[in-house]
């Protein structure tokens, strides 16, 4: 490498550096953990089946939301109108990250990508306020969940981007395995978020209960067809089973080929354990005919697991060179006299 692409590394390097704010950085995470809360304050909204205790939107009973009196939020009330009032938080951190990004984030592509974050969040509200004013219709709630899920990734991206550890990543690592682990990890989150889907389709349309048993299916490993609840109930089992297969599959590579990365050895234990508990609470769920706070908390796990995935995905990008980085290295190195 010639002295004058050394000194523009060095220069890019110190550019980066220069942009690292720790309080931006910590105020992404805060935006992704409150988006966590927000997804398990619905799910707890959809387990108790509270979506039209108050059935007016954007007020609450005709009152602001925040001027509500906090005697009368019980029973379902007390879900829906907490939940209202969580996402009006979220709401108004992720319109502070976003400005905050335009103006002191110097990469483009990053502003652009908070404002995206902010369009799905107001997005994300519209949808909920057409949930209510529809009367649950299956369609809307069902991408209201939907994005939902894309937004808690658009946050757990975020809050990766404005690291220290993303600006200052130095991929070393190769992974000359078919699929690589960057190739693997992504297609684990994809896997994950499918099933996602199919859960919220599943809770919309009545269908968790449609096959009673677990881990069975009517007592069998393929039940009869007998409705479109027990196929759709069906598919999101098939679901499972592809997500635990993905799932194991790059734990295990990581585990076996990656032992020297501290860091994706404890993201792969926390994804493999998150699995093992999203597989208990399915059956507890079916077991209890549905209570509300093991199916809640399984809502809330297959949060987790999405946002584990897509972390690991990032976490990967960090560490491991890409194929066409590689070549273009090769390269480099043939031309360099």
């Amino acid at each position: 490498m010639s002295n004058k692409s050394r000194r523009q590394a060095t220069q890019r390097t110190s550019n980066m550096n220069s942009s690292y704010n720790i309080w931006l950085h910590r105020f992404a995470k805060l935006v992704a953990a409150s988006t966590f809360v927000l997804i398990f304050i619905g799910g707890l909204v959809t387990s108790t089946g509270s979506g039209l205790a108050v059935p007016d939107w954007p007020n609450t009973y005709g009152q602001f939301m925040f001027s509500f009196p906090l005697s009368k939020m019980v029973g379902g009330i007390l879900y829906e109108h907490g939940h209202r009032m969580i996402a009006s938080i979220v709401g108004f951190l992720t319109v502070v990250l976003a400005v905050w990004l335009w103006i002191k984030e110097p990469r483009k592509w990053l502003k652009w990508f908070g404002g995206g974050a902010l369009l799905a969040v107001i997005v994300q509200g519209v949808l909920g306020g057409l949930t209510v004013l529809f009367l649950l219709p299956t369609p809307i709630s069902v991408l209201h969940g939907t994005l939902a899920q894309v937004f808690f990734c658009m946050t757990i991206c975020l809050a990766v981007f404005t690291s220290k550890g993303w600006l200052e990543r130095k991929p070393n690592l190769a992974d000359r395995q078919k699929p690589n682990l960057q190739n693997l990890a992504l297609l684990t989150t994809g896997v994950v978020f499918l099933q996602l889907i199919l859960g919220a389709i599943m809770r919309h349309t009545g269908s968790g209960l449609a096959i009673p048993d677990f881990p069975l299916a009517f007592g069998k490993i393929i039940p009869p067809i007998q409705s479109q609840q027990v196929a759709i109930h069906f598919l999101h089992r098939i679901g499972a089973v592809l997500v635990s297969i993905s799932v194991v599959w790059t734990c295990l590579r990581i585990f076996r080929s990656h032992r020297s990365q501290p860091t994706l050895i404890q993201i792969a234990s926390v994804l493999l354990s998150s699995l093992v508990l999203q597989i208990l609470l399915a059956g507890i769920t079916i077991w209890t005919k549905k209570a509300v706070i093991p199916t809640t908390a399984h809502v809330a796990t297959g949060a987790f697991i999405l946002g584990t995935s897509i972390f690991l995905t990032l976490q990967v990008q960090m560490l491991f060179k890409t194929q066409q980085k590689k070549a273009s290295e090769s390269l480099l190195v043939e031309q360099t006299p």
